[in-house]
């Protein structure tokens, strides 16, 4: 059957407007995509104390910026804080999975049993635990070497005490600690071989008037250095005003002690924070155990405070470079403890795992590794 001209114009005219629908739709299809694919990955961090403490926190919270830095619009990142070690680190950790975030990373070894928890029960989201001890297919653990710098603190430490009596205020009478304890106290007596290290614990990570009520009490008992592994920068501001020599923990605090600052074990965490974020949106992360160190830029020593003289710094210096080199290690036997057991033999070095289960104190600490 023939068709007029003007039917002809009516059949175009609706294959037109079908052509032009088919358009839109796939056109709003490509935005969405777009969209879509231009979605930030969150990321969030869980602090123990406040993201400003002047430590810890203060260090992972560093790292998080970094993160920003680094990738931009990419990334959108956010912190809880002040999170206590109990219960209510499950609420937060799943408040946090709500509103979207796809890595979470928890800063204290008393979150790990919430995290394993919830990677058990999320497992589309990858979680993050620093020095904890659980790893799953999808929760990774980190750490760092800590010990070594710490050892190169405690250096500083004895060559500025005149006594030969050091103060160290510690945490919890977990293995963590009790390694960073026994670092500092054989860093100590390297050079200054008849040096003490008295420990006062506070059983708590961040509590700025137990840190310095600690310090105080470690003055009353003779100390005239003051050295940390708590967050709070309390102990420097004491030791400030009672004119006491100051070692730092996990961040730069010189501004809280400028005068007596000696130096402190400082932590770098943007790049492996970025990295692992980055992973996360190339679809390739995976779960798996780091233990960073002053090689590869994790661990460092901060900068050194005025008292500090030039050969202790060179002292230093060369213990740096050896434990770079992986030709010395601060636990490198004979190690013995306080009762003197030799607990790592004559050229032998303890793993990571020994280092994980450390609980002993070595000798010349005084106090007990139970707190």
């Amino acid at each position: 059957m023939s068709r007029s001209p003007k039917q002809f114009r009516l059949v175009a005219a609706a294959l037109s407007a079908v052509l032009v629908a088919v358009l839109a739709v796939a056109a709003s299809a490509s935005a969405g995509t777009a969209k879509r694919a231009a979605d930030p990955v969150k990321a969030a961090w869980i602090y123990v104390g406040p993201h400003n403490d002047g430590g810890w926190s203060q260090a992972h919270d560093e790292g998080r910026l970094y993160v920003e830095k680094k990738h931009g619009a990419m990334v959108k990142t956010t912190y809880k804080e002040n999170v206590p070690e109990g219960p209510q680190v499950a609420q937060v950790i799943e408040s946090l999975i709500r509103d979207g975030n796809k890595i979470i990373f928890a800063t204290s070894f008393g979150f790990q049993n919430a995290m394993a928890a919830a990677a058990a029960k999320h497992p589309d989201v990858k979680f993050e635990m620093a020095t904890g001890n659980k790893q799953s297919k999808n929760m990774a653990e980190y750490f760092g070497a800590g010990e070594d710098a710490i050892y190169l603190s405690g250096m500083a430490a004895g060559a500025a005490s005149k006594t030969g009596v050091i103060g160290y205020i510690v945490p919890f009478p977990i293995p963590e600690v009790i390694r960073h304890a026994n670092a500092f106290a054989l860093g100590a007596q390297a050079v200054n071989p008849k040096a003490t290290v008295k420990l006062v614990w506070t059983l708590s990570w961040f509590a700025p008037d137990k840190e310095k009520k600690a310090a105080e009490s470690l003055k009353a008992a003779g100390a005239d250095v003051i050295g940390q592994n708590v967050d709070s920068p309390a102990a420097g501001q004491f030791a400030e005003s009672a004119g006491l020599p100051w070692v730092g923990y996990d961040s730069n605090a010189s501004k809280f002690a400028p005068k007596q600052w000696l130096t402190a074990a400082v932590y770098n965490w943007g790049p492996y924070y970025a990295s692992r974020v980055q992973a996360v949106m190339d679809g390739t992360w995976k779960t798996g155990f780091y233990y960073g160190n002053i090689k590869d830029g994790l661990i460092d020593i901060a900068p050194f405070g005025p008292s500090v003289s030039a050969k202790t710094k060179a002292a230093i210096a060369a213990k740096k470079k050896a434990l770079i080199a992986g030709t010395w290690n601060e636990f490198q036997g004979p190690i013995t403890d306080q009762a003197g057991k030799v607990r790592i033999a004559a050229g032998k070095r303890p793993s990571v795992a020994d280092l994980y289960a450390m609980d002993y104190l070595v000798k010349g600490i005084e106090g007990s590794p139970k707190g």
